[in-house]
């Protein structure tokens, strides 16, 4: 996600939300000042955290949201990197 992503919460809210929808995952910090996130899980959930992601919590603002489809590495939980 890019725009004012870091220091308002994002990651910690995309772990509870990421939770909420039963998906696994991570999110993290990076060094450019976006924040990453994969998730897996039923379609259906990971398609309702995209469409949470491309606004945040209500502390964030998303300029953009990049989204690739990628293979699932088999995770249990959701954690901050």
């Amino acid at each position: 996600m890019h725009g004012s992503v870091q220091g308002v919460g994002f990651r910690m809210a995309a772990a509870a939300e990421a939770r909420r929808l039963g998906l696994a995952g991570s999110a993290r910090n990076r060094f450019d000042g976006t924040v990453e996130a994969e998730v897996e899980g039923a379609a259906d959930a990971v398609a309702n955290m995209v469409a949470w992601l491309s606004h945040g919590p209500t502390s964030a603002r998303v300029e953009r949201l990049d989204a690739d489809d990628i293979e699932p590495r088999g995770d249990e939980g959701f954690r901050i990197a």
